[in-house]
């Protein structure tokens, strides 16, 4: 074999590979984004007891994260980072986009670009004790406000 032909048979090679490697990563974020769209139903999350104050529970269910605040209120944060819909983690006492470096507080509002926008937040609401999130209602915002936060009825005794 001549040097020429190996040569031009090597780059066709790492054509082919590089070509079916790019397939497969845009497959793969095709599926994955087809995933994630699925959603609309309601979630009990559990009761209002079973969330600490100022903690953040995952659930694969709802795909989101439930936030409780200092103060005891409920949000529901979608895990898909505002940039590029990478899906953020609860790391450090922040949310964390690992593709792009953004970061968001725990009420979800950006701290850190290149995310423009605060994490959408899912309906949240507290029935019998219980706290439900609807899947199906996805509230995309500008800003966070205080108002983004359910809190449960009072108990009177």
């Amino acid at each position: 074999m001549k040097r020429r032909d190996f040569l031009v048979t090597a780059w066709q090679g790492m054509g082919a590979i590089i070509a079916a490697g790019t397939g497969f990563i845009g497959l793969r974020y095709l599926v994955s984004q087809n995933e994630e769209s699925t959603s609309g139903g309601v979630v009990t999350a559990g009761a209002v007891e079973k969330f600490a104050s100022g903690t953040v529970t995952p659930l694969p269910e709802a795909k989101c994260y439930l936030v409780r605040n200092a103060e005891g209120g409920f949000l529901a944060l979608y895990r898909q980072c505002t940039h590029l819909s990478c899906m953020v983690i609860w790391e450090r006492n922040q949310f964390q986009c690992p593709c792009h470096g953004s970061a968001f507080t725990l009420a979800g509002k950006v701290i850190s670009p290149p995310a423009s926008r605060p994490l959408t937040r899912l309906a949240v609401q507290i029935e019998n004790g219980q706290v439900r999130i609807d899947t199906g209602k996805q509230i995309k915002r500008t800003k966070t406000t205080a108002e983004d936060f359910v809190y449960p009825p009072e108990q009177t005794a």
